[in-house]
């Protein structure tokens, strides 16, 4: 690999959905079934955004979401079949890790089925004690609905 042609960026306006969509399919195994849309939706409301080039071909992704000061989590991260043990994957962690969006917060979270090991070597420790997830939250009840229920009353 040559390095002078990779570039990292954080320009959302670069990034092409259609790229996105088959580099999920080629390396993200819980990313495969993305759509356009909702990959747009996920972008739009990320920051930061990094990607990675190899002249025209994207070949790393990762994005992130933050208060900016306390919690933040890191998302999709995911590096080309092709370039995985070049380094680049920890170079793109490190790259959302330092964005002004992120360099300040307290406590970085990250999800992860099976790169356990790759995340420890960039610092990340296991953490047994933020286990809970809640699924499909659209069978809440909305919050106007309730807002309006308890006017009635």
């Amino acid at each position: 690999m040559n390095n002078s042609q990779i570039l990292f960026s954080a320009a959302k306006s670069e990034i092409d959905l259609l790229q996105v969509q088959e580099l999920f399919s080629l390396g993200a195994f819980w990313a495969k079934e993305r759509n356009i849309e909702d990959l747009a939706e996920a972008i739009k409301n990320s920051e930061p955004v990094i990607t990675v080039w190899n002249k025209q071909q994207l070949i790393g992704f990762a994005r992130a979401t933050s208060d900016g000061i306390y919690r933040a989590t890191i998302w999709d991260v995911v590096i080309h079949p092709d370039f995985r043990g070049t380094g680049l994957g920890s170079r793109l962690v490190e790259t959302v890790l330092s964005h002004p969006r992120m360099n300040r917060v307290e406590r970085v979270y990250l999800m992860t089925t099976h790169q356990q090991k790759f995340y420890e070597k960039i610092g990340f420790e296991q953490n047994n004690s933020t286990t809970m997830v809640i699924y499909n939250h659209s069978n809440l009840t909305n919050l106007d609905s309730l807002n309006a229920a308890t006017q009635m009353t």
